[in-house]
C-alpha cells in the first residue's frame, strides 16, 4: 500500500490558524463509515447522535509549554523543543540553531546557563538542567508549542485553548485535539443523557508531525509515545461491551491507548511505550467510533481513520469537506466516524 493513496490537496486558507470564540461551536462531519454517507452537523449536535450506555473514551494528558528560546555563551540563538520529559532533571529534545550544537554546549536564559547538552541520539538530543528543575524552566521560558502548520507565534489565548478542559496529566508536547471541541456544559450535557466517560493518558509526541517517508506504507517505522490504560479503564470497557453499548473514542490517541491494550484479543492494563501503527486492514479490537479532528494528507493518522471508515470514504469525506470550507487540523472542526 503506497502512501500517495492518502494524498489530497487541501488549501491553505482552510488551515485554521486561530480556535473558534467557544470550543462546540465547531462544525461536525458525520460519517456513516458502513455505508460512506456524511451529514453536515454542529458539534453540539453530537449529543443527539450517543446513546445512554455508550462510552466516550478521553486522553487526559496535558500539554507542557515545551517550546524554549536560548542562547549559546557565543550569544547564539537556541530554541529548544522538549520532546520528552524523563524526569525533572533530564528531557529529551530537539535543538534547532545556525550551527550544530555540540555536546557539552549550556544554553542560556536570561543570561544564566539553565541546560546542557549531555548526549545526542539520530534528531534528539539529551539535555539535563543545571540549577532547577526542569518543571520550573518550562514554566518560567516555555511557551506552548503550536503545530508547524499553525504559522503564528503562541500567544496568552493558546495556553488554555491549546488544552482539553478535562487535562490533567503533563507530558504531551502536541493536543490531543479532537479533545478541544468539548467544553464544561456539554459534557454535562452527555453525562445527563447516560453516557459514561473514561479516561487514558497518552503523551503525544512531535512525532505525531513527522512525514512517513517511506512510499511503501508497511516500510514505516513508527515514533513512540508512552500510554496508560488502567484497570479500571478496561473494567468499563468490558461492561460498556457486556451491555451492548458503543465505546466511541475521542481522538486518534485515544484510539491508539485502546488498541494497543487490546492487542491480546480482551483489553487489558497496560502503561509504556507504544508504536502501533494502524492503517487499513487492521482489525479494531476495542472501539466502535471514533470522534476526530481532519488529519494531513500523506500522514498516519489518516491511516488511521481510513482503517476505520475505509479509504475510499474518508477521502470522500474529506473532499466534501473542502467543497463545504470546513476548518482543518488542530484549531479545526471534527468528525464523527460511527
Amino acid at each position: 500500500m503506497q502512501k500517495s493513496e492518502f494524498n489530497f490537496e487541501l488549501p491553505d486558507a482552510l488551515i485554521a490558524q486561530h480556535p473558534l470564540e467557544n470550543r462546540s461551536d465547531s462544525r461536525l462531519l458525520h460519517l456513516d463509515k458502513n455505508t460512506g454517507e456524511v451529514c453536515d452537523r454542529q458539534f453540539k449536535d453530537l449529543l443527539s447522535q450517543l446513546q445512554p450506555n455508550d462510552l466516550l473514551v478521553f486522553n487526559n494528558t496535558k500539554v507542557i509549554p515545551a517550546r524554549l528560546k536560548g542562547q549559546k555563551a557565543t550569544g547564539g540563538q537556541v530554541e529548544v523543543f522538549i520532546e520528552r520529559v524523563l524526569d525533572e532533571k533530564y528531557a529529551k529534545t530537539m535543538l534547532k540553531a545556525n550551527k550544530s550544537v555540540k555536546l557539552g554546549t549550556a544554553i542560556y536564559f536570561d543570561g544564566v546557563a539553565k541546560l546542557r547538552v549531555m548526549a545526542r541520539n539520530g534528531m534528539f538530543f539529551l539535555c539535563e538542567t543545571i540549577d532547577s528543575p526542569l518543571s520550573e524552566l518550562m514554566q518560567a521560558h516555555g511557551h506552548m508549542p503550536l503545530p508547524p502548520y499553525i504559522t503564528r507565534k503562541a500567544d496568552e489565548d493558546d495556553d488554555s485553548r491549546y488544552q482539553t478542559v478535562y487535562a490533567e496529566q503533563a507530558g504531551a508536547v502536541a493536543a490531543p485535539t479532537a479533545g478541544l471541541h468539548f467544553d464544561d456544559e456539554l459534557l454535562s450535557q452527555i453525562a445527563d443523557k447516560g453516557v459514561r466517560f473514561a479516561h487514558v493518558t497518552l503523551h503525544v509526541g512531535a512525532g505525531t508531525f513527522q512525514p512517513v517517508k517511506s512510499d511503501n506504507i508497511h516500510d514505516h517505522q513508527m515514533h513512540k509515545e508512552w500510554l496508560e490504560v488502567t484497570p479500571e479503564v478496561c473494567d468499563i470497557v468490558k461492561d460498556t461491551q457486556a451491555k451492548g453499548g458503543r465505546v466511541i473514542a475521542v481522538g486518534t490517541t485515544a484510539v491508539r491507548c485502546l488498541e494497543t491494550a487490546s492487542q491480546s484479543g480482551n483489553i487489558q492494563p497496560f502503561q509504556g511505550d507504544t508504536q502501533i501503527f494502524i492503517f487499513p486492514g487492521y482489525e479494531f479490537k476495542a472501539i466502535d467510533g471514533l470522534i476526530t479532528n481532519f488529519h494531513l494528507p500523506e500522514s498516519t493518522l489518516v491511516m488511521l481513520v481510513s482503517a476505520l471508515a475505509g479509504k475510499d470514504n474518508i477521502l470522500n469525506a474529506y473532499q466534501h469537506a473542502i467543497e463545504k470550507e470546513y476548518r482543518f487540523f488542530s484549531y479545526g472542526d471534527a468528525m464523527l466516524i460511527i
